[in-house]
């Protein structure tokens, strides 16, 4: 049967929580919003399950609808909605994950959207125009999202110009977020940098022979793990 409203899923979603892990996921979030107690395998399945579902142009307002209760797993359930490495016309989809960027609030969701991101800017990369400006956000989960999001450029075995041009973007955008002591900035920046290493060793030795000093001794000490 064809799932025919946001109210529907989250009606699915509350028939999978388990009220103890709810109270469980409150306490480790640490953010003040309504908790159900669904495993992400779950999620993931419900996604897939809606995704078959939804024709490719109703899947943004869907996703739109789910995020707008601010129900924890539903807003995981947006991002796997979208999470999808081709979409035919995916103007929406990253018009609605960008919108979401300056609302994160927690690693949890904000990792789930910028796997959906990530995934729309391997498809554009002119797109990272406006990645490189949530690097000054205030908002520290928005400056983060730019290195995550970024994530794939760190993995290819045989990157092209063009990827190693991007390397060499990202890796100014670490320098400039380097001084910020916050703790996920820096293990953002060192998490960056220990994917880079297992491909591209000299680029990620280079930066921290030039930059090393400004990261904490943790982030230093995770960036070389496998230099």
């Amino acid at each position: 049967m064809t799932l025919l409203s946001a109210d529907d899923a989250i009606t699915q979603l509350r028939a999978a929580g388990d009220a103890r892990r709810a109270l469980d996921a409150a306490a480790y979030h640490k953010v003040a919003r309504p908790y159900l107690g669904v495993t992400v395998p779950v999620i993931t399945d419900l996604a897939k399950s809606w995704r078959e579902d939804l024709p490719p142009e109703a899947r943004p307002a869907f996703a739109a609808a789910l995020w707008d209760t601010d129900i924890h797993e539903a807003r995981v359930a947006a991002a796997k909605l979208l999470t999808q490495a081709r979409i035919t016309d995916d103007a929406a989809v990253w018009s609605l994950i960008a919108s979401w960027v300056p609302r994160f609030d927690a690693w949890a969701i904000a990792d789930q959207v910028c796997s959906a991101g990530a995934r729309r800017l391997t498809a554009k990369p002119t797109r990272l125009d406006e990645v490189e400006t949530w690097i000054t956000n205030e908002n520290m989960w928005t400056r983060r999202a730019a290195l995550v999001m970024t994530l794939p450029w760190t993995k290819l075995p045989f990157p092209k110009p063009d990827d190693l041009a991007i390397r060499d973007r990202v890796l100014g955008w670490c320098v400039t977020l380097a001084p910020d002591r916050d703790w996920f900035i820096q293990k953002a920046i060192a998490w960056w940098l220990r994917e880079l290493s297992k491909h591209d060793a000299p680029r990620s030795r280079a930066f921290l022979d030039a930059h090393g000093e400004a990261l904490k001794p943790f982030a230093r000490k995770e960036a070389a793990q496998y230099l």
